[in-house]
């Protein structure tokens, strides 16, 4: 298998794969529709992509080199992963597209740079192949990184617009926001949970 497939393949299992952006994205696809989620979409594509790119760099190493560091970005992450998921929990089931009630293009940033399964990806595929020290292989990566991220994450808020329609009653949308929500922070504790274990 080609270093080239390989990368293609880890990039689209780390970038399809349920975690907090993905279930952000699927709320706003369902509550905003899929044109009003691409703001956040594309903020956590280029968040995502900068932060492989700065791991690859070398920020990786010194990151995990320090502890505490690693443990406050634990921290930091599971608290606005839990923000988040507050805001999708209350979210108003009258579907609007106001702009202060769906995710912006800033908070998919920084969901990427606080989210630990991203950094988890991040240092991952720098280790698995080989790209530390800024190679010129890093940045075809970060490329197709970008690219299959941007479609496995649209692909969510696509989803979420597509199964709106099943969810016309408010009660329906609120039970739906109020499961997102729950489930995010449910994510948020057991990310904290893992910390704490390993």
């Amino acid at each position: 298998m080609s270093v080239i497939l390989a990368m293609c393949l880890f990039s689209l299992s780390m970038s399809i794969s349920p975690g907090p952006v993905n279930l952000i994205t699927l709320s706003t696809g369902v509550n905003h529709g899929f044109r009003n989620a691409i703001p956040f979409v594309s903020g956590a594509t280029v968040g995502f992509t900068l932060l492989l790119l700065m791991v690859g760099l070398g920020i990786g190493r010194i990151a995990a080199q320090n502890q505490e560091l690693m443990i406050m970005l634990g921290y930091l992450g599971a608290g606005f992963i839990c923000y988040m998921g507050y805001k999708v929990a209350t979210a108003n089931p009258d579907i609007e597209i106001a702009n202060d009630t769906r995710p912006t293009f800033l908070q998919g940033i920084m969901l990427q740079w606080l989210n630990p399964k991203a950094w988890i990806a991040c240092l991952s595929g720098v280790t698995a192949f080989n790209l530390a020290d800024a190679s010129s292989l890093l940045y075809v990566f970060v490329g197709l990184y970008f690219v299959i991220c941007y479609l496995c994450v649209s692909s969510w808020a696509l989803v979420g617009d597509r199964i709106s329609s099943l969810l016309t009653e408010r009660s329906s949308l609120r039970v739906f926001n109020r499961v997102m929500g729950s489930t995010l922070i449910v994510v948020a504790i057991y990310l904290l949970y893992l910390q704490h274990s390993g």
